[in-house]
Order: C-alpha cells, then sequence, then structure tokens
C-alpha cells in the first residue's frame, strides 16, 4: 500500500505523461517520497534539539567565523533547488556554540522549503537566540536551479544574501572585517 505523499508523486509522473508501470519508474515515487522527506527534514528538528546543550562559558570576545557552510535547500516558489554556502560570524559574550551546530543550525532552517531572503535571517536570528552574542553575521551565496533550469535560464548568477546583527550592523569595522576574511 502507498503512502500519500508516494501516490501524489506517482499522480505528477503521470501528469507530465509517462507511464508509471513501466521498469525504471516502478519504484520511483517511492524514492521521490522517501527524498523528499529527507531533504525537508528541518521541519522535524528544533533548536534545542539541534543545539543538544552544546553551549558553553568562554571569556573570549573575539570574533568567531564558520564559513563554506554547503547547504542544499529547495526553492518554495518552484520545489527547485537552491545550492551554496553559508559564512556564519559570530561576537561572544561569555558564551560559545559548538562548531558543528553552527553548521547544524544552517541544515536545519535550509532543509525546509525557503526563499534565501528569509533562511540567512533564521539562521542569524536563531544563533542570537541560543548564545545572545554581542552580534551576529550571516551571508549566504548560493546558485538557484529555477533560475538556471527554467525561466531566464542564467546559468552562472550568484545570489548573495545577508543579515547582520548587533555589531555587526552598528560597526562598519566589524562588519568590514567579516566580510574581508570571508572573501580570502
Amino acid at each position: 500500500m502507498q503512502n500519500k505523499m508516494e501516490e501524489l508523486f506517482s499522480r505528477l509522473i503521470q501528469e507530465i505523461g509517462e507511464d508509471v508501470t513501466r521498469e525504471g519508474l516502478v519504484d520511483t515515487p517511492k524514492r521521490a517520497a522517501a527524498a523528499f522527506r529527507f531533504i525537508n527534514n528541518g521541519y522535524t528538528r528544533s533548536l534545542d534539539d539541534v543545539l543538544n546543550n552544546a553551549i558553553f562559558e568562554a571569556d573570549t570576545e573575539d570574533m568567531v567565523i564558520v564559513k563554506d557552510i554547503e547547504l542544499y535547500s529547495l526553492c518554495e516558489h518552484h520545489l527547485l533547488p537552491f545550492i551554496g554556502k553559508c559564512h556564519v560570524a559570530y561576537l561572544p559574550k561569555g558564551k560559545v556554540i559548538g562548531l558543528s551546530k553552527v553548521a547544524r543550525i544552517v541544515d536545519m532552517y535550509a532543509r525546509r522549503l525557503q526563499i534565501q531572503e528569509r533562511l540567512t535571517n533564521q539562521i542569524a536570528t536563531a544563533l542570537q537566540t541560543a548564545i545572545d552574542p554581542a552580534g551576529v553575521a550571516v551571508v549566504i551565496e548560493a546558485k538557484h536551479l529555477c533560475m538556471m533550469m527554467r525561466g531566464v535560464e542564467k546559468q552562472n548568477s550568484v545570489m548573495t544574501t545577508s543579515s547582520m546583527l548587533g555589531l555587526f550592523r552598528k560597526q562598519i569595522s566589524t562588519r568590514s572585517e567579516f566580510l574581508n576574511l570571508i572573501n580570502r
């Protein structure tokens, strides 16, 4: 017995004129449903689950940067992927977060139907909520298949978004230091 999502994928395949009973497509609805659930598994996670108590006391106030975190998401307008990298920085104020948790926060929000602008803000806000640093900066650079495979079909376009909170917004020198370091 197929589940609801498998039935929907089967109907989609039929609607484009394919035969879902042919050899190469027999198991495609099941595989597509499993892939769609995996790609969108961010809905099953919360910030507390992702952090898993990996917040530590620290007396540093120096900038922490995790750059080139690869991300994969689905554009909520066309259900096509956008693929890119995320750069995250924060200025600790008594607390730091486990290194892998930064990437896990990125994944949690990326693995939901998204627009890049919202994704950028969600990551920044989550980090601000988690450890209340003096500032948070997030930059995402991504290629959108909805723009590459259809519509305007521009293969080399990259969308860049940023979210700057706290001192990254207020102090141009702090923001500039971050931007210079991620562009090395």
